[in-house]
């Protein structure tokens, strides 16, 4: 009878192999990234394949394809790495010097008000930080959950008993309309607005706009000539057209410079915010960015 491997066998360094298998795909390239040969990582996966009893991984069509259970362990795995780190981590914490990797998420909309300065401001302080963003695609909050993102800038309509947030402002909605348009030189009623032919950005259907929302809490719907996934080029679609598209006021003020603007007869506005994890919410480096991005948002306020 073959005799169990203890659990408790298992180290952080068992656990990172996992993960880095996890991510690529690829034995080959876990142990590139690893710094390995290929025999130690598939003996660190037979290993941990005996304390789980489960395959892991499965090859079907020539990839590399992780189990149900997998894909448990290996949040666990991550959240259980995080937490050591953060255990391990000096008290002090000194941004000049920090090296290791932060990922945010966020959308179309905060990449081009708040990242920039974000970034800017982070490589001044912290110019050795491995920064990235990825999209939030209206999945932010499953992204933190996941531990693909340290941190989630965005629109925050729902709570989670496993997450942090923290609201930065509220924007209302506009109207964006070709100058030439015959609704573009008075104020619109909703009556006019309802009538008109809008384009709705539908962010990849995974989240819905407050304007959208508040309509139908009214019993109302647009006349809808076209939807898109992004307000990513809203502005060249609108230009010499017939169309309107809502979007947020500060948005506006980047993407609609040629076009005419007007205040949104539906009254509600969108809440920006930040949202992380427990695992991060005294994470050292964590806490400083989250610091920095209110430090920001006040100053931005202050100024405008």
């Amino acid at each position: 009878m073959t005799k169990s491997i203890d659990p408790l066998e298992v180290d952080f360094r068992a656990l990172q192999v996992l993960v880095w298998v996890h991510q690529l795909r690829s034995f080959t390239r876990a142990a590139e990234e690893l710094g390995v040969n290929q025999s130690a990582v598939s003996y660190t996966i037979n290993k941990l394949r005996e304390v789980f009893r489960d395959p892991l991984f499965v090859r079907q069509a020539r990839s590399l394809h992780a189990t149900p259970r997998c894909e448990d362990i290996v949040i666990q795995a991550k959240r259980l790495t995080a937490e050591f780190r953060q255990l391990a981590a000096p008290p002090d914490f000194d941004p000049g010097t920090v090296s290791q990797k932060f990922t945010i998420a966020c959308n179309f909309y905060e990449r081009v008000l708040i990242i920039p300065e974000i970034v800017h401001t982070l490589k001044g302080e912290a110019p050795n930080l491995q920064l990235e963003i990825i999209d939030a695609s209206g999945r932010g909050h499953e992204r933190l959950l996941r531990n693909e993102a340290d941190l989630l800038i965005g629109p925050l309509e729902r709570s989670d008993p496993h997450l942090y947030r923290r609201d930065l402002y509220q924007d209302r909605y506009v109207c964006l309309f070709d100058p030439a348009h015959p609704k573009a030189s008075a104020p619109l009623d909703l009556e006019d607005y309802l009538k008109l032919d809008h384009v709705l950005v539908t962010y990849g259907g995974h989240w819905r706009s407050r304007y959208i929302v508040e309509l139908e809490r009214m019993g109302l719907e647009l006349k809808v000539a076209l939807k898109v996934p992004s307000p990513a080029g809203l502005e060249r679609i609108v230009a010499g057209s017939r169309l309107v598209a809502t979007i947020p006021e500060r948005l506006s003020k980047s993407v609609g410079a040629d076009l005419r603007v007007v205040t949104c007869p539906v009254h509600t506005s969108v809440t920006i915010g930040l949202a992380w994890t427990t695992v991060n919410h005294r994470a050292p480096l964590n806490m400083w960015v989250r610091e920095m991005i209110y430090r920001l948002n006040a100053r931005a306020r202050k100024g405008g």
